[in-house]
């Protein structure tokens, strides 16, 4: 076993997993299994040695993802956006920074979500103004995973000065100016702290700034797509996993009394189990296709990258419902716990870029037009 996914058992089996049916129910963020995994290193997985960090890649925060989400979708999905975060700043933060991150003194998330341009995250609304020296943000985020609890927020705003889509910036939570939400109360993925944020009259330093003005968009597209797309595939690929894993288990362990028969038994339950499986397989095979696309440099990478998220995310809301079938209404009990990797499942298809704009991209690149 890798090192990574060493130092990770523990961490699922001690603190992930048994924590898991109250980060759900009472919507608490996850900051037990979030502590363990920075005193491990694992929130430095993607930072540069030379900070401290681990100095891996797409493949092993994609095993640590998918691990996860087989215990916790919730857990997962900060764990998510950290590593998109984490990744962002390796690029361009200031080395400070990122040596608290590979220390695992430092949560990160990113903030693109707008409520004027919603799921079209590469188009914010927000401005970002060169005030004495520094820069004034003013935004209303619509969606910040890890709002209340991360240490820095990766923010889009639109370009200072120059021409582009966009500019990116490091942004403390505890500035001046930023007014997080209360938090999270939702279907699924209940214990993510994802909630609305608002800048008004936040002051910044321009060192603060991220890349280029006006060339966040690259910077988007570069970094943030692929690896957000598959570590959100991966987190699906796990919580479908796990649903036919206990969906299996359900099946094989509920009898019949008076037939002296397993649900297992019946031709249509298997036959369901065995379509919940290929879902999976094929879903994980075409996220290690893309990896190995993104780890090669092949030509069609930024293709699989669009279709991987699409199609497992979209695999993820079937496998659960599938085993939701399967299991009748036993998996509507907390116990089965089916019902929560159904809600948690859901939110991969509408979480920015959702399903239906990844499919019209993918229609768009098939078809040799621009993608925006």
């Amino acid at each position: 076993m890798s090192d990574h996914l060493e130092k990770l058992e523990p961490i699922l089996a001690d603190v992930v997993r048994p924590n898991a049916d109250r980060v759900d129910s009472e919507a608490v963020f996850p900051s037990q299994a979030i502590a363990e995994l920075g005193r491990t290193g694992l929130l430095g997985l993607l930072s540069d040695p030379a900070v401290g960090g681990m100095g891996l890649g797409h493949r092993q925060a994609a095993e640590v993802i998918e691990s996860i989400a087989r215990c916790c979708g919730s857990t997962a999905m900060v764990a998510t956006m950290h590593y998109c975060g984490a990744a962002m700043l390796e690029r361009y933060g200031d080395e400070a920074t990122r040596g608290k991150i590979a220390a695992g003194e430092c949560l990160t998330t990113l903030a693109f979500s707008e409520a004027g341009s919603r799921s079209h995250f590469w188009a914010p609304l927000s401005t970002a103004q060169a005030v004495d020296g520094s820069i004034r943000l003013d935004a209303h985020k619509s969606w910040v995973t890890s709002a209340n609890h991360a240490d820095v927020y990766v923010w889009s705003s639109q370009p200072v000065a120059e021409e582009g889509m966009c500019t990116l910036w490091q942004v403390p939570r505890e500035t001046a100016g930023i007014h997080p939400g209360s938090g999270f109360d939702g279907l699924g993925l209940r214990g993510n702290d994802s909630t609305p944020c608002r800048a008004e009259g936040a002051t910044i330093p321009a060192e603060n700034r991220l890349g280029e003005d006006g060339k966040g968009f690259d910077a988007m597209m570069e970094i943030v797509l692929p690896l957000f797309n598959v570590l959100s595939s991966a987190c699906s690929v796990g919580l479908m996993e796990e649903a036919t894993a206990r969906a299996c288990e359900h099946a094989s362990g509920t009898r019949y009394q008076h037939l002296d028969s397993a649900l297992a038994d019946l031709p249509t339950i298997r036959a369901t189990l065995a379509r919940m499986r290929c879902k999976v397989d094929q879903s994980r095979a075409l996220l290690q296709a893309t990896v190995t696309a993104i780890e090669s440099g092949a030509n069609d990478a930024m293709l699989r990258v669009l279709e991987s998220k699409a199609v497992c995310n979209d695999a993820a809301g079937e496998v659960c419902d599938l085993a939701m079938r399967a299991c009748g209404g036993a998996a509507f009990r907390k116990d089965v716990a089916i019902e929560r990797y159904f809600r948690d499942a859901r939110a991969g298809m509408v979480m920015a870029p959702t399903s239906d704009v990844l499919y019209d991209f993918v229609g768009k690149a098939i078809c040799g037009m621009d993608l925006f």
